[in-house]
């Protein structure tokens, strides 16, 4: 009891300096009925010049017990036998004046007008909890850190798409409008791409003179005239018959082409009868169907609508590689051209020449042999009428 006497309290001193400032005095309040005399301590006094910082507490301030030497008395041990309540997280109590009216509780330090409830009748805890509640203190004060720091980052730029923070400026997250799989597999070509490419396509390329068909049904525009067709590609050519095929429906029903201002309308099948066969084929295949209508396609290496038979022969060679008048930079042109003029027969239409210097040839210009008639040369030209 000497030893207490004149010591200053300092703010947060009680319970072996675990417990909140406060909590000796209820200690002391529920052990004072198990002992024989209660252990007084004079008020601490209060904190001179911290600012907003209240009166002096009003009555005792009571230390922590201490127990005799050679272990606790057997009272003080059964007055801590209950567990107490656990106290919930939160600011710290001001201690309770033992005696006297309430009083408005003062200020915390550094808030200002937010006042400090009222003491809410806080038990301490048992001396072997001590680590416990030690511990879950620090949890509180972790868990409401990173909470701030969270609350923070979500504040400052909402949350991050995850994998997104490493991620080299202007790179684009993985799935939003990324590019094609990660296993770097190309993307398909498009449609103008592909025929828009040279093909290594032999000149003396012999097939085996078998054909198959390419299935399914392609509508037209659906006015003027119908016509149906079939598209057959050789056996073994190694080339794109799909390509083929939807180049020639694409062609002959653009506005530009035969279907120009709903004169007709073009229906691909796969079976069945039709007008006519729109054949891709070797240039030795070529020239043998060529010949059943006495035409020769082998001086020049051409194609030709075989007009005795149902079959339209577009050269494979010259549907890969093109021609001279057109150069490789005009691949898809040229095999436009080539669709258009060999449809053009079927239709009835013959060869003509370049009507003027500097004009666009006519579709039925033979424009894979020249683009020069007489004194005249002529612009390439795909399509029968260009200006759509």
């Amino acid at each position: 009891m000497a030893g207490q006497r004149g010591r200053t309290a300092r703010p947060g001193a009680g319970y072996a300096e675990a417990t909140r400032p406060g909590a000796g005095h209820v200690e002391a309040a529920r052990s004072e009925a198990a002992r024989p005399e209660p252990v007084r301590a004079e008020a601490a006094p209060a904190e001179a010049g911290r600012p907003g910082a209240g009166p002096a507490a009003e009555g005792p301030v009571v230390g922590p017990p201490r127990p005799p030497r050679g272990g606790p008395r057997p009272e003080y041990v059964r007055a801590f036998d209950a567990s107490p309540p656990a106290a919930a997280p939160g600011p710290a109590a001001a201690p309770a004046p033992a005696a006297g009216p309430p009083r408005p509780p003062a200020p915390r330090s550094g808030d200002g007008d937010l006042p400090v409830p009222a003491p809410t009748g806080f038990v301490p805890p048992r001396r072997p909890g001590r680590l416990r509640l030690a511990t879950g203190v620090f949890a509180a004060l972790v868990t409401g850190a990173l909470a701030v720091l969270v609350a923070g980052q979500a504040s400052e730029g909402g949350a991050e798409t995850p994998g997104t923070a490493e991620r080299p400026p202007g790179e684009r997250p993985p799935g939003v409008g990324s590019d094609p799989d990660p296993a770097g597999s190309a993307a398909p070509q498009a449609y103008e791409e592909k025929l828009g490419t040279l093909l290594p396509v032999a000149a003396d390329l012999a097939g085996p003179g078998t054909f198959s068909a390419v299935p399914g049904r392609a509508e037209g525009p659906g006015r003027g005239e119908t016509l149906t067709y079939r598209v057959d590609v050789e056996k073994g050519l190694g080339l794109d018959a799909e390509l083929f095929a939807r180049a020639v429906h694409t062609t002959i029903n653009d506005e530009r082409s035969w279907a120009h201002d709903g004169q007709r309308s073009f229906v691909r099948v796969d079976s069945g009868p039709v007008d006519f066969v729109m054949t891709l084929a070797s240039p030795a295949t070529t020239a043998e169907w060529c010949a059943k209508s006495g035409l020769d396609t082998t001086v020049d290496n051409v194609s030709c609508d075989s007009a005795a038979t149902e079959r339209i022969m577009i050269n494979a060679y010259r549907w890969g590689q093109g021609a001279p008048t057109y150069g490789p930079d005009l691949i898809r042109e040229y095999r436009e051209m080539l669709i258009n003029h060999e449809v053009g027969h079927r239709l009835g239409f013959g060869h003509v020449g370049c009507p003027e210097d500097g004009a666009l040839a006519s579709v039925m210009m033979q424009q894979t042999k020249t683009l020069t008639s007489g004194d005249r040369t002529c612009r390439p030209n795909a399509w029968p009428h260009p200006k759509g």
